[in-house]
C-alpha cells in the first residue's frame, strides 16, 4: 500500500539527495570533514557522533564504497563503508591513527602478544582490524594468526589487507567457529551485526570446532579472540581440549542480547566455563569506537564488581589462566565501574580513571 503522507516522500527525496551528493568523492570528503570538525560545537544530550553527524555521513555512502587508511606504524587497511567500525575509523582525528577500532582491546591483544608461546585464533576477524596488527607483531617469531570470517566479502577484504601488508603468517578460513565441525550455518543480519543460524537449505558456510582445527594444524594456541555475535559460548564449547591443554588467554565479547546476566556475570554459562577451568575473568573497559587513548593503561574490572546497568549492551571480557599476567604496569584493576567507556555519560562510571 502506497503512503500518502508527504513526509514519507520528503524522506525518500532526502535519502536520494544525500546519496547523490555522496557519489562525488571530493564533495563527500569535504562534507565529512565539515561534519567531523563541527562535532565539538553541537549540543546533544546523547552521543553527537551516533545521534547527529553519523547518520548524515552514513547517508552519503553506499555499501560498496571503499576506503584506505594508513596507520602511524605504516599498516595499511582497505575497508568497505558498512558499519560504525568503518565510519569511526574513517573519522579518526589523526590522518594516521594508531589503531582501527576499540583502542584498549587493541592494546590488550598486543600486550598479550608480547610473550605468546602459541598461535592466535581469531573468530569474527572481519577485515582484519585487530588480526592484521597482531600478525604484524608476531611476524618473524614462527607464530601464526588463524582467522575465521564467514562473511565472504569481509573475508576477501581481510585477505586483501594481509596481501597489501605482505604478511605470510595469517591463515584465512571462510567458516564459522562452533561447538561441532561440519554443521551448515548462515549469517542472519547485516555485516558485522549478523549472527549465525542454521542453514535450512544446505547453503551458507561450514562450522569448525577449535579442538578439531588445532589438532589438524598441529599447532599450540596461545591466544583466542572471539567477536561472533552470540556464538561465543558454542565456539568455546568446541575448544575444551585447547583450553585445558594449551591454557590460552581468551578475549571474548559478552552481549546482553545473547547472554542473560540478570544474576550477575559469574552465573553466566560463558563465565562459568572459564571459572570451572581455574581462569581469572575480567571485564575490559573500552570505547566501542575509534578514539586515541595514549598512555592509558588497560583497565580491567573484576567479575563481581562490574557495573551492568543500562540498556542492552555488550563489552569485551578477558579470561587468563594466571591472574599474575595482568598485574603489570600495562594494566589497572578498578572496581564498581562500567566496562563501557562513554564520554557523554557519568564520569565516575563511564570514564577511565583520571578521565579521557
Amino acid at each position: 500500500m502506497t503512503s500518502n503522507d508527504p513526509r514519507d516522500l520528503d524522506g525518500k527525496r532526502l535519502q536520494q539527495a544525500m546519496q547523490t551528493l555522496g557519489r562525488d568523492p571530493v564533495l563527500r570528503a569535504r562534507l565529512i570533514a565539515l561534519l567531523r570538525d563541527s562535532e565539538a560545537q553541537i549540543a546533544c544530550e546523547g552521543s553527537v557522533r551516533d545521534d547527529v553527524t553519523g547518520p548524515v555521513i552514513d547517508a552519503l555512502h553506499l555499501d560498496t564504497d571503499q576506503y584506505e587508511k594508513v596507520l602511524a606504524d605504516g599498516t595499511r587497511f582497505q575497508f568497505l563503508y558498512r558499519t560504525k567500525i568503518a565510519r569511526d575509523f574513517l573519522l579518526s582525528e589523526s590522518e594516521h591513527p594508531t589503531h582501527v577500532w576499540e583502542p584498549q582491546t587493541t592494546k590488550l591483544l598486543l600486550e598479550l602478544g608480547r610473550d605468546l608461546q602459541g598461535d592466535v585464533l581469531v573468530g569474527g576477524a572481519y577485515f582484519g582490524d585487530q588480526a592484521v596488527l597482531v600478525a604484524r607483531q608476531l611476524a618473524g617469531r614462527g607464530l601464526r594468526v588463524h582467522c575465521f570470517e564467514p562473511n565472504p566479502q569481509q573475508a576477501a577484504m581481510l585477505q586483501r589487507n594481509i596481501d597489501i601488508n605482505a604478511l605470510s603468517n595469517v591463515v584465512v578460513n571462510v567458516a564459522g567457529l562452533w561447538s561441532r565441525s561440519g554443521e551448515r550455518m548462515r549469517l542472519d543480519g547485516f555485516d558485522s551485526f549478523a549472527n549465525m543460524v542454521t542453514a535450512q537449505d544446505g547453503g551458507g558456510f561450514e562450522t569448525v570446532a577449535m579442538d578439531d582445527y588445532a589438532q589438524r594444524q598441529g599447532r599450540r594456541i596461545g591466544l583466542i579472540q572471539l567477536d561472533i555475535e552470540g556464538a561465543e559460548l558454542a565456539a568455546l564449547q568446541g575448544a575444551q581440549q585447547v583450553l585445558a591443554r594449551n591454557r590460552p588467554h581468551v578475549v571474548f565479547e559478552l552481549h546482553r542480547t545473547y547472554v542473560d546476566w540478570s544474576n550477575g556475570l559469574r552465573a553466566t554459562p560463558l563465565c562459568r566455563l572459564f571459572l570451572d577451568l581455574g581462569y581469572a575473568v575480567y571485564a575490559v573497559r573500552d570505547i566501542n569506537s575509534h578514539r586515541e587513548m595514549p598512555g592509558q593503561p588497560i583497565e580491567l574490572v573484576p567479575l563481581d564488581s562490574v557495573y551492568l546497568e543500562g540498556p542492552p549492551h555488550g563489552f569485551n571480557m578477558l579470561a587468563v589462566p594466571d591472574a599474575a599476567r595482568v598485574q603489570g604496569s600495562a594494566f589497572r584493576i578498578v572496581e564498581g565501574v562500567s566496562p563501557k567507556l562513554l564520554p557523554h555519560k557519568a564520569p565516575h562510571l563511564h570514564h577511565p580513571v583520571g578521565g579521557f
